[in-house]
């Protein structure tokens, strides 16, 4: 049996949720400022703190079939219809698949998967991330580190 890690809660009283909330907030000012080429690969269900966690990067690649949102569909449900029974349509709605992220210009490329999904042929898997890896560090490896912080901060702009 996968156990996933629990996802955070918005609940005020929740003393581990304001030391969680500070502890992204701190990652990501430092890694908005490092001085070196970031990588992001979403690779499954990204939803919740974990996202915004990994929500500074200069190219963010995605799974053919992963997901990726600073909330679930069930939280975003159960805050805007105050049910979680409709999920569905909040995923729908905040356009979290990799083929709306990239339209929306949230990711930068889509790894297409082995048909049935990366879980099927996890090699294949491996060398299309591999793949994208080599070649994104070749292509940021050529741009100064400085203009590099520069291209950053204007992604994160435009994400919002």
């Amino acid at each position: 049996m996968i156990r996933r890690p629990p996802r955070s809660t918005p609940k005020p009283s929740s003393a581990a949720s304001d030391v969680y909330k500070r502890q992204i907030a701190s990652n990501l000012a430092l890694m908005s400022k490092l001085k070196t080429q970031i990588l992001v690969f979403i690779t499954g269900e990204g939803g919740s703190g974990g996202a915004l966690g990994i929500g500074v990067g200069d190219h963010y690649s995605i799974l053919e079939h992963a997901t990726y949102s600073v909330a679930s569909p069930e939280a975003c449900s159960s805050i805007i219809w105050r049910n979680a029974e409709k999920a569905a349509s909040a995923a729908e709605a905040m356009k979290v698949s990799a083929q709306e992220l990239i339209k929306i210009g949230i990711v930068d490329e889509i790894i297409s998967e082995p048909n049935g999904g990366a879980h099927r042929n996890y090699s294949k898997t491996a060398r299309a991330i591999k793949s994208s890896i080599l070649e994104n560090i070749a292509k940021f490896k050529a741009i100064d580190l400085d203009k590099l912080l520069e291209m950053r901060y204007q992604k994160l702009l435009k994400i919002g």
